[in-house]
Formats: C-alpha cells, sequence, structure tokens
C-alpha cells in the first residue's frame, strides 16, 4: 500500500467540485459539492445513531438501501436539520436537481449537509447554481479540493488521503475526504465523510467492509462528547479498476479464512479511515494536541475500548493534557466510572510522546517520576496515555484531543 494524491479523484471515473453558492453568510467561502462517477457505483452507508436525524440523513438512507449510487451533493452553512417536512421536501429537491443536472436518476444521488440546525435550508442558491456546480467537476486534485472545502464548517485543516493497493494484479485506488471538528463523540462522531474507490467489490461486502472499518476508526473519536444529527460516512466503488470482484464479506464473523482480495482491501480501507480519524481528532475545536488513549492487556476488547472512551471522553483529563499537567489521577477517576471490570492493583499509566515516556503510575498508585520530564512530553502536540492492565492479551485505542479556553469561543457565538 502506498500513499497518493488526489483524495476522492484519485480513483479512476471519479469527479469532484466545489463552489460558493450563497448558503453561508461569509461570501469567501465555498458551500456546495459535487461527487460524481462516470458509472453506477456499489455503494453503502453507515449514519448517526443520535434520535433526531437530519433532512439529509433520511433521505439518503432510503437511496443508498438500492446499494447503488452515483453521486452525492453536500452543502454546508445550514445542517437542514430539525426543519420538518420543508427540509425533507429540500433534501429531495437537492437530489433532484443534481439528476437533472447531471442525466442520472435521482435515487443514485446521495444528499449531505452540515451547519446551523433548526434552521431552514434556502433552496434558491442551490437552484441558480447547480449547473455552475456541474461545470466545476474536475477530475484533478483541485477538484477534490474544492469539494473539501465546500463542506467545510469549523475546520482549520483540510482532511484527505488517498491509497493505491494491488488486487489481482490490478492497481486499486481508494481516495477520501471528511470535515470533522466539533460535536464528536463515537457511535457516529459529528462529520461527514465521502470515500471514493475504483475496486470492483460487491455493495454487500462494502457495507460488511464499511461498517467494520467505522467501528475501528471513527467510532473511537471523541472531542466534546456531543453527536450531530447530520453524521454520514459513504464509500461508492465503480469497478474501474478491473480487478476480480471482491466478495465473501462476513468470511471474518463465519470464522472462514477471507479471500485475499478482501483482506487487502479491508486493510486499507481501515487505514483510510484511522487517518481520517486522527485528523479530526487533531483538529477538534479549539484543540492544540492529538491525545490517543490506548488500552493493552485487557481480558476482552470490548473492556479496552469502554475504558479508552472513558479516558478520552473525560473533561478533566482533556484538561490536563492541555496544561501538559501530569495528573494521573484524573485517568484512574475516568477508568473508575467507565462501567469496565478490571482491577485497580495491577493498572499502570504511562504519558508518552516524541518527547519520550514517563511512567505515572504503578499498581494503582502513584510511581516516582520527574515531573519536569513529564511536562516536556505532554507538552507536545500529539500525545498518548498508555494503560496497561495486565490481565489478558486485549486492546484498544481511542482518539480525541485536549479542551482548551478556544473551544467555549467558537461555540459559544457559532451562529454568529
Amino acid at each position: 500500500m502506498k500513499k497518493i494524491s488526489g483524495g476522492v479523484c484519485a480513483p479512476n471515473g471519479f469527479l469532484a467540485g466545489g463552489i460558493r453558492c450563497g448558503i453561508k453568510a461569509n461570501a469567501q467561502k465555498k458551500d456546495l459539492a459535487l461527487i460524481f462517477s462516470k458509472k453506477p457505483c456499489a455503494a453503502a452507508a453507515v449514519f448517526t445513531q443520535n434520535k433526531v436525524k437530519a433532512a439529509s440523513v433520511l433521505v439518503s438512507r432510503e437511496n443508498i438501501k438500492s446499494g447503488k449510487l452515483q453521486a452525492v451533493i453536500a452543502n454546508s452553512g445550514n445542517a437542514n436539520a430539525c426543519t420538518g417536512d420543508q427540509g425533507l421536501a429540500a433534501a429531495g429537491k437537492m437530489t433532484e436537481l443534481a439528476a437533472k443536472s447531471l442525466q442520472i436518476d435521482p435515487l443514485l444521488i446521495a444528499v449531505a449537509s452540515t451547519g446551523v440546525i433548526g434552521v431552514p435550508l434556502p433552496l434558491d442558491p442551490i437552484v441558480n447554481n447547480i449547473d455552475a456546480l456541474k461545470n466545476a467537476l474536475r477530475n484533478d486534485e483541485q477538484g477534490h479540493l474544492d469539494a473539501l472545502d465546500a463542506i467545510m464548517t469549523t475546520d482549520t485543516r483540510r482532511k484527505e488521503i488517498a491509497v493505491e493497493i494491488e488486487i489481482d494484479g490490478k492497481p486499486v485506488r481508494i481516495g477520501a475526504m471528511a470535515k470533522g471538528s466539533g460535536m464528536i463523540h463515537p457511535d457516529m462522531a459529528t462529520m461527514l465523510c465521502f470515500i471514493t474507490t475504483d475496486a470492483a467489490i460487491e455493495s454487500v461486502a462494502l457495507d460488511f467492509a464499511l461498517r467494520q472499518c467505522t467501528a475501528r476508526s471513527f467510532n473511537r473519536l471523541t472531542v466534546d462528547g456531543d453527536t450531530s444529527t447530520n453524521d454520514m460516512v459513504l464509500i461508492m466503488a465503480n469497478g474501474e479498476a478491473g480487478n476480480k470482484t471482491v466478495r465473501n464479506a462476513e468470511c471474518g464473523v463465519r470464522g472462514e479464512e477471507c479471500e485475499d482480495g478482501y483482506k487487502i482491501f479491508y486493510t486499507a480501507l481501515e487505514y483510510v479511515c484511522v487517518e481520517l480519524t486522527k485528523m479530526m481528532a487533531r483538529d477538534g475545536e479549539g484543540a492544540t494536541k492529538l491525545v490517543t488513549v490506548t488500552v493493552k492487556g485487557a481480558r476482552d476488547e470490548g473492556s479496552a475500548l469502554t475504558i479508552a472512551k472513558s479516558v478520552a471522553s473525560s473533561s478533566l483529563v482533556k484538561t490536563a493534557c492541555f496544561g501538559a499537567d501530569a495528573n494521573w489521577g484524573r485517568v484512574l477517576c475516568a477508568m473508575g466510572y467507565s462501567g469496565a471490570d478490571f482491577d485497580e492493583s495491577k493498572t499502570a499509566v504511562s504519558f508518552k510522546s516524541k518527547a519520550g515516556v514517563v511512567q505515572v503510575c504503578s499498581g494503582g498508585q502513584t510511581a516516582a517520576f520527574s515531573e519536569e520530564k513529564a511536562k516536556e512530553i505532554l507538552l507536545h502536540e500529539e500525545i498518548e496515555i498508555l494503560i496497561e492492565l495486565q490481565e489478558g492479551e486485549e486492546r484498544a485505542s481511542v482518539w480525541g484531543c485536549d479542551l482548551g479556553y478556544d473551544y467555549v469561543k467558537i461555540n459559544g457565538d457559532y451562529r454568529s
């Protein structure tokens, strides 16, 4: 596997574009994006677990049931959530407008929205600019970047990646872009993620792979404990690579050996999802650091994940990371209320970064350590909290960030 450029335009047969249509108040920012495949694709998606779902989620959830898509239209600046029948009609109209411009079936189009909740989505800016959006489609990196810029809200960094693998002697590419900075918590963090691939793969296999990868990446991401109404991870595969069609999706669940093609594809897709997860954690609203919490030596993966999520979500742990304070007691506290069963007397905690590693807790009690060295380690932009339970062989990692002053500033005046 090698990293390449081009994002969602890297796989053969995909185009992307983004424009400013006038949904956002800021006259300098793009706010309407389109991703298009020259041929219909096998497709799969995972949506928010929030009971309150945006109109875009409801419409896309219906359209994806066929296992086929050919395009995604997305807007920023307005979530089109909690907008009732008017919102559903607006989301449906977006697919119709894109379908007419692209000359394809509207049922082959997914729609996504992100922005302020509870405000009706203005359709005139989209109606008046849909052809301009189609004309902005490009099959190069600029097309991808324009589309990516058009879905960003409070993001301060672009989040994109593309990789190339080989299946049956054929080069296969996977490209992706994502937005997400705040209202992020496991079981679908607040985010939009669009993944393209030219792999030939059955929609059932694609769906299984995406759900497994999401569980091991995006659902292990936390910024602030809030899960949005609009979250969506969507993948389209057009088969242009010409590899033997990837099948046998549920082999791992049945305890069977997976086909090589599926294993290769899955490994690359999980890598793409994990890298995007780290990018979103690093760009958490008001964040200054990427914080990885890794739990090792657990009895089972579920326990390790439960503990890691609890520690990564703790506001007190986050603020300690922001202040470079080796307050390991907050880590043990978050472990204690996680609900997972573990033996405190066997627990060890260390902090790690490029500056080194320092153990601060051993056997559930303080370990002799240098406060100066610990602070030096925690001052780095990427730090890891290592928890050793010494009760088994399982492990899990969760990605998050620190909690700084700017989080309140950003969210205190978000609508203005």
